[in-house]
């Protein structure tokens, strides 16, 4: 197979188990702080792919951008080269009031309220997490006793919308979690072609706290959250190379 045209990768050239995340600056982030034999495959766009080992394992990390598009994009492509289990390490907006800055979230799985997984397969088909990596994760975050919460998130478009108060308080009232951009797609895109797969989920944004407020808040709160990024990227890792 020929190289991808998004990720500039081909088959041989990444590891089975890869971490993704929307950031590109967060790839390296985690590569520098937890791998070994770090090496930048390609980069393109909102893309960053780096190889290393983790406790002699082999691992991709892979940045996708923000949202349900670009993350598939990265899933199928992903997949064409040989890609097994894919874990999310991203961030999220808190619907309980329960959920600190830089609290984790691992998702047992999420609303699809965003259009790309929904462009594959109707809304009924259901968005979960492959439970051995769940466990994997809640067993780690367990033994390093670092709190986390477990249960729905919702992934959504945007959260600019003139009515995005009312739709949180409506999800919030029905115990979900938190959201973000690209669980769903993941979860749902991964399942279509047999990925086990993933997420956790760093909340840098309280609830009911407006969105500005709120990355306002992300930069002074940076040492919290980046606990969290951390935590929720070690936690991964590990899941990855156990499961």
């Amino acid at each position: 197979m020929s190289k991808q045209p998004h990720l500039l990768i081909s088959p041989g050239q990444i590891a089975t188990k890869v971490l993704i995340c929307g950031e590109p600056d967060r790839v390296n982030r985690i590569a520098e702080q937890w791998l070994d034999n770090i090496e930048l495959v390609a980069e393109n766009r909102e893309y960053r792919i780096i190889n290393g080992t983790y406790q002699g394992q082999a691992v991709t990390i892979c940045s996708t951008g923000i949202g349900a598009p670009s993350t598939i994009i990265a899933i199928e492509e992903l997949n064409n080269c040989g890609v097994k289990s894919i874990i999310r390490v991203g961030s999220a907006g808190a619907l309980q009031a329960n959920i600190g800055m830089g609290e984790l979230i691992i998702a047992e799985g999420a609303v699809r309220d965003e259009g790309g997984s929904k462009s594959y397969i109707a809304s009924e088909f259901p968005a979960i997490s492959d439970h051995r990596l769940v466990a994997a994760l809640q067993t780690f975050l367990s033994d390093q006793n670092i709190d986390f919460h477990l249960g729905i998130v919702r992934s959504h478009d945007s959260f600019y919308r003139d009515d995005e108060e009312a739709i949180c308080h409506y999800w919030s009232q029905r115990g979900v979690l938190g959201a973000d951009m690209e669980t769903s797609a993941l979860l749902t895109v991964g399942r279509l072609r047999q990925l086990q797969v993933a997420s956790i989920l760093n909340n840098v944004v309280l609830y009911q706290q407006d969105v500005q407020a709120g990355i306002n808040s992300y930069v002074d709160a940076e040492a919290i959250t980046m606990q969290g990024e951390r935590h929720a990227a070690q936690a991964a890792l590990v899941a990855l190379t156990q499961s």
